[in-house]
């Protein structure tokens, strides 16, 4: 089988992808209908397990630190501060190396810390040995407090286990309402979907829930119901029930054989910010143990994965918050001047709000400065502006050729959250060149919405902003915008930030 390539995603290998065939408005009604009804209260984004991991690791880091600090504050306040300082830093980053070695950050021991209790207890204990022998080793026996040492260890266990208690409920709380749920799609069809649905609903302790199976098939190889899944629909339908309600992974139960099949579907499905997995449950053809990951016990090749998860995510939205925050409060005069130059010059509302396509080609609302006269606003965007456009202002002609315009999308970024500081630009939900909408002019052109969009973004920096009147101009942006999702870093988007106010200096793109 030929590896999987991005290239062949956006059809510039081997031809253009088929063209999705649209269900009917009843069908799409009646998928979003049973998509809601699948989703109850878990339209929220789930919560990474990876990262929750992490935050236990830290609170528990703090936990003993406090709990070594306290003790020594109380029981010794007199003896030098820093001996103590030093060994309860050791103490507690081995701690965390010990506990990690043992499984006891995974979910499944955090959901249970009494039946984990003895391993935490083993982890503990066996730091302690490593204290007491490195102070033996370092002959420093007369610098510690042996009673410290023990209230340290009994105070530390007491409060390590209060703890997790704590978090077990909390982990209890978001499993009920769904927030730990990897929520997932099958396709596929036949007796290979049958074996792979049993072999995950059997396994304990799983976190996928299977929302139904989707295939391609019509015919009585598809049954309606898989090992008592329904199926939903097609492919096309699942692009439209991703929509609808969150699915956090797909699995493909096709041999790895049908490559021509595959390439097919997947054409459809990258478009998608969801971890694609091909199920290797039952496929003959066996590859090296490293090849693999693994749902559960489950062997599975990776085929895309989501393009910004887990600590990843965390990272992006502190880096907008903290640096957006910054820019709304120096850059604070600069938006009081432009809202009263915009007042001043015409008639109508200072700012001009309007629907965008944003992550997984969600509506959101964007703020700008309105920059048109009120009675030619385009709210839905049939028409881009052009170089001498009659319907801005001439204020807005300023503004937009300055970008000042975007200034208010600062409050997208910090108080709605449903924009970056860095991504693709987002389009008007209407957009469209001269001959065709966006969607239709370029192959894959929802796969920009994988990541949330950017107040900037590296096709603007690279020139690709203002008018699309033609295909080329609209393709090599949407180019820019597939390679920043798929190179992204954090030191990108400082990059990507930095450079932004210099390639608008003589930028002729922008009118």
């Amino acid at each position: 089988m030929a590896a999987f390539d991005i290239r062949d995603m956006e059809g510039n290998g081997g031809g253009p992808a088929p063209a999705p065939v649209p269900s009917s408005p009843i069908e799409q009604q009646r998928l979003a209908q049973l998509a809601e009804t699948l989703s109850n209260r878990a339209m929220e984004p789930a919560f990474s397990p990876v990262v929750l991991s992490g935050f236990v690791r830290m609170l528990e880091f703090a936990i003993i630190a406090l709990s070594g600090t306290i003790i020594h504050s109380i029981y010794q306040p007199n003896a030098n501060p820093w001996e103590y300082f030093i060994a309860i830093l050791m103490m507690s980053t081995t701690s965390i190396i010990v506990f990690q070695a043992l499984s006891l950050n995974d979910l499944m021991a955090l959901r249970a810390p009494i039946r984990s209790g003895a391993r935490l207890l083993a982890g503990w204990t066996l730091v302690f040995l490593a204290a007491q022998a490195t102070i033996f080793l370092l002959k420093v026996e007369n610098t510690y407090s042996r009673i410290w040492l023990v209230l340290f260890f009994t105070g530390g266990f007491v409060s390590l286990l209060t703890v997790r208690m704590a978090v077990a409920i909390f982990l209890r709380h978001l499993t009920n309402t769904g927030r730990l749920d990897r929520r997932t799609a099958i396709v596929g069809g036949g007796p290979s979907c049958h074996q792979l649905l049993n072999a995950l609903t059997n396994q304990s302790d799983s976190d996928l829930r299977i929302c139904g199976v989707f295939d391609d098939r019509a015919d009585d190889r598809s049954p309606d119901l898989v090992a008592g899944f329904p199926k939903l629909g097609n492919v096309d339908d699942l692009v439209e029930f991703a929509r609808h309600t969150r699915i956090d992974l797909i699995i493909f139960t096709l041999p790895i054989t049908a490559e021509a099949r595959l390439l097919q579907m997947l054409r459809k499905l990258w478009v998608l910010p969801i971890d694609i997995r091909l199920s290797a449950h039952t496929n003959k053809l066996r590859f090296r143990p490293r090849s693999y990951s693994y749902i559960g016990n489950i062997p599975v090749l990776d085929v895309f994965d989501k393009p910004i998860a887990d600590w990843d995510v965390v990272v992006k939205m502190a880096f907008d918050k903290i640096v957006g925050s910054l820019a709304l409060l120096f850059l604070s005069p600069v938006i009081l001047a432009v809202a009263i130059a915009v007042k001043l010059d015409s008639k109508g509302p200072i700012f001009f709000r309007q629907k965008r396509h944003g992550f997984n080609n969600e509506p959101i609302e964007v703020w700008k400065f309105r920059s048109m006269y009120t009675d030619r606003l385009e709210y839905t965007a049939p028409k881009q502006a052009t170089r001498d456009d009659p319907r801005v202002t001439r204020v807005g002609r300023f503004i937009r050729r300055t970008s000042l315009d975007e200034l208010p999308q600062l409050f997208n970024v910090v108080f709605f959250g449903n924009l970056s500081l860095v991504g693709p630009r987002p389009h008007p939900i209407n957009a469209r060149t001269p001959d065709a909408a966006f969607e239709a002019v370029v192959d894959g052109y929802f796969a920009r919405h994988r990541v949330k969009p950017g107040i900037t973004g590296w096709a603007q920096v690279n020139g690709w902003r203002g008018e699309t009147d033609t295909p080329d101009k609209l393709q090599n942006r949407i180019e820019h915008d597939l390679h920043y999702i798929e190179n992204w870093s954090i030191f990108f988007d400082f990059y990507i930030l930095a450079i932004t106010p210099f390639t608008l200096i003589g930028d002729k793109n922008a009118y």
